[in-house]
């Protein structure tokens, strides 16, 4: 029987639960069908189709980047905003490893995820407004970032690190080249700008 209340919200969140339990490639209509209580066909009155549901989800896990790292920059600035901002994204990576393998790569090619794009970019500027850092050399300061964590998490969250040296220390290493390369040549490193969880 059909649950009572099915929304397009409903139905994204039936998907994220989907990919948390069984991972990207378990995402199908068939199985949200099941995760929500309907007929497979019931679905179409929410969204197009499966690839417009990967695209919700992909918006959905978009959105919550960008709300934790924006959560994680507030009230700080600098290097303490950059390493807050670096290990909100860790941990993001790290509590919801699966539905982060759906986070767009390129997402100011989607129009439906466009905005929230943007806004996620726009908290990267922010931050590093305090280096004095604008225009094409913030694009590459922030690639250099977005790089940084995303390849560190990933490689986490797979299991990649095996060898017994704690992850987390490997990860203050990390923070520490990226906030030394934002800074003007000659500024020092200051201390214990880390802070690790």
């Amino acid at each position: 029987m059909a649950r009572a209340g099915l929304s397009p919200r409903a139905v994204v969140d039936a998907a994220i639960a989907v990919v948390d339990a069984d991972g990207p490639a378990a995402l199908t209509l068939a199985a949200v069908a099941a995760r929500t209580g309907v007929a497979t066909p019931s679905l179409y009155k929410h969204v197009a189709g499966l690839g417009e549901l990967r695209t919700l989800v992909s918006l959905r896990v978009l959105e919550e980047v960008g709300e934790v790292v924006n959560a994680a920059a507030v009230g700080r600035s600098g290097d303490a905003a950059v390493a807050a901002v670096m290990q909100a994204w860790r941990r993001y990576v790290l509590d919801h490893p699966r539905r982060y393998m759906l986070l767009p790569l390129a997402p100011h090619a989607d129009p439906m995820l466009e905005a929230a794009a943007k806004r996620l970019l726009e908290v990267f500027f922010a931050v590093l407004a305090g280096y004095g850092l604008g225009g094409a050399d913030a694009v590459h300061a922030i690639r250099r970032l977005r790089a940084a964590v995303h390849g560190f998490a990933s490689l986490e969250a797979a299991g990649g690190f095996a060898m017994a040296e704690d992850v987390g220390t490997s990860f203050d290493g990390l923070v520490e080249m990226v906030v030394a390369s934002l800074r003007p040549p000659g500024d020092q490193a200051h201390p214990a700008v880390v802070g690790r969880r």
